[in-house]
């Protein structure tokens, strides 16, 4: 049996799903924000960013994506997770750092 290395962002991306796993984890993050009870004037901000993603006409010639948001907020999104007990998710947003961020 030959054992997979681990992917290394430093040397490549190939064998990290970071698109999907970006998407999973907006999902997973959508399941909180879209609660008004959770949801703040922050993530009501942020769900307007989502809205913009992979639309460059809509944001000042700017492309955003998933996975850019979630590194640009990461603090904010690990302290809902922590907020809300929602460890798949937090072990998700931790691999996504780890292998992509």
């Amino acid at each position: 049996m030959q054992l997979r290395a681990k992917p290394n962002r430093y040397v490549s991306f190939v064998g990290i799903d970071g698109d999907n796993n970006s998407r999973r984890l907006i999902e997973m993050l959508r399941y909180h924000i879209d609660d008004p009870l959770k949801s703040n004037r922050f993530w009501e901000m942020f769900k307007d960013k989502l809205e913009r993603v992979g639309k460059p006409d809509e944001n000042n010639g700017r492309c955003l994506d998933e996975l850019f948001l979630i590194h640009a907020y990461i603090n904010n999104i690990s302290e809902l997770f922590e907020q809300y007990d929602d460890q798949p998710a937090l072990a998700l947003l931790e691999q996504i750092e780890a292998e992509s961020c």
